[in-house]
């Protein structure tokens, strides 16, 4: 008499089987983004900032690398990812930047349901590697909007390339990395001077 397994046991071991064929990749990286280091000498705090998740197109709303070939094309880069979804990331970077100044009253988020003076919405409209150039490039547009008027008080485009020396996950995000720091400076001296 053949042997038989318990209905069951049979339908464990074939989920088992098929499980065991899906994991022969390696996990991919996982890459942080950082935010401005605090102020040697903070200044007396004057506004409260209320700082929006940005918007962008939806290959910018996951936790991919992106990359964008000289025709327009976008692909991701395997084997590397950002810790989080990249809006709520670089969102994440702009509160503690602004924070780490030591000039505003307040920084915080919509939900926080904290008073303040103005809103600061963005738009990322690139964060990506442009692979005919070799470059990281980051690219975002902001607003502060007055709170309660919904006047626009002031409004720019920040953006930065960074050279990196392949396109791969590692470079990648530590060029992007880079050309986040040089937009968060200036998006940080902006928010602080109107300037």
């Amino acid at each position: 008499m053949p042997f038989r397994l318990p209905a069951p046991a049979l339908a464990a071991l074939l989920i088992a089987t098929a499980l065991g064929g899906c994991g022969g990749g390696a996990a991919p990286l996982t890459f942080d983004l950082a935010a401005l280091p605090p102020a040697s000498r903070p200044v007396a705090a004057a506004r409260s900032i209320v700082v929006a998740e940005p918007v962008g197109i939806q290959p910018l709303e996951a936790d991919r690398i992106i990359v964008r070939e000289p025709g327009g094309a976008l692909s991701f880069i395997g084997g590397g990812q950002w810790a989080d979804r990249l809006p709520r990331l670089i969102q994440t970077r702009i509160i503690q930047s602004l924070e780490n100044s030591g000039r505003l009253r307040s920084v915080s988020r919509p939900g926080d349901k904290i008073v303040s003076d103005y809103q600061l919405i963005s738009e990322i409209r690139a964060f990506d590697i442009a692979a005919g150039a070799g470059e990281a490039v980051v690219d975002i547009s902001a607003k502060l909007i007055a709170e309660g008027t919904g006047r626009v008080a002031a409004a720019r485009v920040f953006r930065s390339r960074v050279p990196i020396a392949k396109v791969d996950a590692a470079n990648a995000a530590a060029g992007l990395d880079g050309a986040l720091a040089n937009v968060l400076g200036d998006l940080v001296r902006w928010v602080n001077t109107g300037r």
